[in-house]
């Protein structure tokens, strides 16, 4: 009988050690976990909601969601991809709801769920937990491998790392010891911070088609964007931060970037637009009519940007204020400053190098017997699900193969 140990107790750590027990139901399966909760991540993640997928089925266009890794999942979604993921869940009696967005939760909206359905797993497997286990060494030896924390010494003879994103690579130089090759970590989805900026008096506005684009950069972030007290946020935002997490940790996150708040619109459709407006509505206050789908709020804030007097009626509209809404509604522009990770769900970019693993096992290439999972590897995705789909995908591509 061989002894497997998972070290880390989070989505990719559970899923790993489930795999493995059930590929290798003869083998010891222990997973550690250094704090005294398990699955952390997963209970808040979605604001306690658990995105555990995305109803993208196709596994190209699966993989195209991950700035980091796209090449490396295409293959090891073969083996375990979305559908999959649903098929597992819902043999386990865990009822999934699609959403407009084909973001995929739990039908009872709660990640306790999720847990209770790994925790089930795990007992009826009998898989042994370790908390407060914080692994302070690894040694490689001819038979597998020995583990230390303060009290004690264990070996095995097989290991699955899944420790999760680090936000240093200090927190990486134990894999670094066993001479394996690390990417610097940056944070991945991020708010942009406006420290000085009075949009952030919009606080709790939603506008919910935009396109985001970085000046001086190709990178374009589309969809949903809030306006929150230190800057901006949404999809639109996170998938830029995602997309452009090292450029933007090399301009130590200072940037302007372009809010077409009329989602990909063209300066001659809304200059049509506007006149329309004119022709409708020729005698009412611009403050008063608003023609697009923006809040009447978000309306005022941008006619007072663009330079518009508030007792301006729209038949009075003159070249000049014209020219000036028309690029304010499409080409407004705003200075980054900082940015606001949610330290809970912080997800990174870097950590293990891919050349490091062969995806069809998930093994390390130069380290026999170690395989790796989760978000320690250098692959991240935007969000709607698709951090935990390579959670899955490589802890149980890891587990299937880990006794072989």
């Amino acid at each position: 009988m061989i002894t497997i140990g998972v070290i880390g107790g989070g989505a990719a750590g559970f899923f790993s050690a489930i795999s493995a027990k059930q590929h290798f139901p003869q083998s010891k399966v222990i997973i550690f976990e250094r704090s005294s909760k398990y699955l952390s991540k997963v209970k808040i993640s979605g604001g306690g909601r658990c995105n555990v997928t995305n109803a993208c089925f196709d596994n190209r266009l699966l993989a195209a969601h991950y700035p980091r890794g796209e090449n490396y999942l295409r293959k090891a979604f073969e083996q375990f991809n979305a559908q999959s993921t649903v098929e597992w869940f819902e043999n386990r009696g865990v009822k999934l709801k699609t959403y407009p967005d084909n973001c995929i939760f739990p039908q009872s909206n709660n990640s306790q769920t999720i847990i209770d359905c790994f925790m089930h797993e795990v007992i009826q497997k009998g898989i042994e937990l370790r908390s407060n286990f914080h692994v302070k060494q690894i040694e490689v030896k001819d038979a597998g491998f020995t583990i230390c924390n303060d009290e004690e010494t264990l070996n095995l003879d097989r290991l699955i790392i899944t420790t999760g994103g680090q936000p240093k690579s200090s927190g990486l130089k134990w894999l670094e010891d066993l001479g394996i090759a690390i990417i610097e970590p940056v944070p991945s989805l991020f708010t942009f911070n406006m420290p000085s900026d009075p949009v952030r008096e919009l606080m709790g506005n939603v506008v919910e088609k935009t396109t985001v684009r970085v000046e001086g950069s190709k990178l374009i972030g589309k969809g949903p964007l809030l306006v929150t007290h230190w800057g901006m946020s949404g999809p639109a935002i996170l998938q830029l931060s995602a997309w452009g997490a090292r450029e933007f940790a090399d301009r130590n996150y200072r940037f302007t970037i372009l809010v077409n708040w009329l989602n990909e619109m063209k300066e001659e459709e809304l200059r049509s637009e506007l006149l329309n407006a004119l022709k409708k509505e020729p005698l009412k206050l611009m403050t008063t009519y608003n023609p697009f789908p923006i809040t009447l709020r978000l309306w005022h804030f941008l006619l007072n940007r663009a330079g518009v007097p508030t007792e301006l009626r729209w038949k009075d509209l003159s070249g000049k204020n014209l020219n000036r809404l028309v690029n304010t509604l499409i080409n407004d522009r705003y200075e980054v400053q900082g940015k606001t990770t949610f330290k809970e769900e912080f997800v990174t970019a870097g950590g293990v190098a891919l050349k490091e693993i062969d995806f069809k096992t998930m093994e390390c290439r130069t380290v026999k017997g170690l395989f790796f999972a989760g978000e320690l590897l250098d692959i991240d995705g935007i969000t709607g699900g698709f951090n935990f789909q390579s959670a899955w995908t490589t802890g149980f591509i890891a587990g299937k193969h880990v006794g072989n």
